[in-house]
């Protein structure tokens, strides 16, 4: 039996084609559930592919619905319970019994916050019947797959990340969990043009002014919040304090779920690390095969500062 404390002994799990994207059991064993989920008109969706900036926007989030008037919750409860990932299902898994939609469904807060990373076409039918919010943010494709690189190593949840080379070619293909980057990116953003309620920010824009971001935040969701108020979060959402913070850096999850001692969950946060990992020949390649999967020029993205 491995040792519930030695994450490194825990089996990883396979990937498998569901209906199309690349997936892991858990997230697809409670699928009936996640599809029949019932939203609210005043839900809010955090959506993203894997290493976009979730946890930050969650946490820039939840600190202006509720940073005033129940600022306990920032450092009593942690972010993946203040904001459930709606289609997560570990149940008993070495103790752990994370199941979004039950966590959804018992959270005490009006609105609720509610982060995904399903491509567009999974999203539960009621958040648009609803016409809820959605915040999706997208990250440039060379930092993101460095970032879910580092994230696959330490989680044990997902298939083991392997050699950089293999998994380079992996993300290129499509072959990671919650399927190909470029499909994801791509189909959000081509919602966004019919769907109004859906306000698409960028990972880097955030690094180069997260003031600015958090305004036009504020100017979606229609919240009159200080300047003040504002400040005060930018700098509570800073990469280094939110790094620290074991309410928003996963830590209460080391060595269940997660390796800390391969990879912290909140590595870098930066805009351009993927100079450290590419060779010339790997940047040749990716951007030979990004010129011929990225067809819309209006969605473009910066991968340097």
């Amino acid at each position: 039996m491995p040792n519930p404390k030695d994450v490194e002994s825990v089996p990883r799990p396979e990937i498998f084609d569901f209906d199309g994207v690349a997936m892991v059991n858990a997230f697809t064993d409670n699928w009936e559930n996640v599809q029949n989920f019932q939203a609210r008109p005043d839900d809010i969706v955090v959506a993203t592919y894997p290493k976009a900036g979730t946890t930050w926007v969650s946490c820039i989030l939840d600190m202006l619905y509720f940073g005033q008037t129940s600022p306990e919750r920032q450092t009593s409860i942690p972010i993946y319970e203040r904001v459930p990932f709606l289609e997560l299902s570990i149940f008993n898994r070495e103790g752990m019994n994370l199941v979004g939609v039950d966590m959804v469904n018992n959270l005490p807060t009006s609105p609720r916050l509610i982060k995904t990373h399903v491509p567009v076409q999974f999203l539960p039918k009621t958040f648009w019947e609803n016409n809820c919010r959605i915040v999706y943010v997208a990250r440039n494709a060379k930092d993101n797959m460095v970032s879910y690189y580092h994230f696959d190593r330490m989680n044990t949840v997902q298939p083991a990340a392997g050699e950089w080379n293999d998994y380079f070619q992996r993300f290129l293909d499509g072959q990671l969990v919650f399927g190909s980057w470029y499909d994801h990116v791509n189909g959000w953003w081509q919602k966004k043009k019919t769907y109004s309620k859906l306000h698409y920010m960028f990972f880097e824009d955030l690094v180069e002014n997260t003031e600015q971001e958090i305004n036009k935040l504020c100017s979606f969701l229609g919240l009159s919040v200080s300047q003040e108020i504002k400040q005060y979060i930018t700098g509570q959402v800073q990469f280094d304090n939110m790094k620290k913070n074991s309410m928003a850096n996963y830590s209460t999850l080391s060595g269940t779920v997660m390796d800390f001692k391969t990879s912290p969950f909140m590595r870098k946060g930066k805009v351009g690390d993927w100079k450290n990992h590419f060779t010339v020949a790997q940047n040749e390649k990716f951007d030979e095969d990004y010129k011929q999967k990225m067809k819309d020029p209006s969605l473009q993205f910066r991968t340097l500062l």
